[in-house]
């Protein structure tokens, strides 16, 4: 993992609605499609890669997200770098799809509380109606004109996946709007 800084974004607090940058963890993308892609992944994260569109799986503190139907953000505090290389010796050595550590690509923002979807829909095309009544669902989206992934894990619970090129910006964004509710 690379040593570069996290922006500079501190825990904030409004009527209803609580915002922290999670701490550095480890996030990995995944692609593939084969049976034993599915397998060996399985056996290493001791998870079921899910193959619904927009869902995700937990174990412990290991989530994975759908992206696409050969692909999956894995993340969590509990994958380090022996898990990391199981992963990269049994998956792309072996040809059976890829890995690719985005830990310092992705910063990850997590919103609690009832106004989430507020602040949430003030900027963003996505219809939010469905999503904030079901748990463990992924969403990628467009939050004032910046990509973002959400991952609902739990009811008024969401954590927010974005670039780190542009999440200073975004949680800025956050903070003015949430100024408003």
């Amino acid at each position: 993992m690379l040593n570069i800084n996290y922006p500079k974004i501190e825990k904030k607090e409004f009527p209803n609605l609580e915002l922290n940058l999670v701490e550095p963890m480890n996030k990995f993308n995944l692609r593939g499609k084969s049976r034993d892609f599915f397998t060996k992944v399985g056996k290493i994260l001791s998870i079921v890669l899910p193959t619904e569109s927009n869902t995700s799986a937990t174990i412990k503190n290991i989530n994975a997200l759908w992206l696409s139907p050969d692909e999956w953000m894995v993340y969590g505090n509990d994958i380090d770098k022996n898990l990391n290389l199981s992963l990269e010796s049994e998956i792309s050595k072996l040809n059976l799809g890829s890995v690719t550590d985005v830990s310092d690509q992705w910063i990850l923002i997590n919103l609690s509380g009832k106004n989430v979807f507020e602040v949430l829909s003030k900027g963003s095309p996505f219809d939010f109606n469905k999503f904030r009544n079901t748990k463990n669902v992924v969403v990628q989206t467009l939050i004032n004109h910046v990509d973002v992934i959400l991952h609902h894990n739990d009811i008024n619970n969401v954590d927010l996946f974005v670039r780190k090129s542009f999440s200073e910006h975004l949680w800025l964004w956050i903070n003015d709007s949430s100024n408003f509710l």
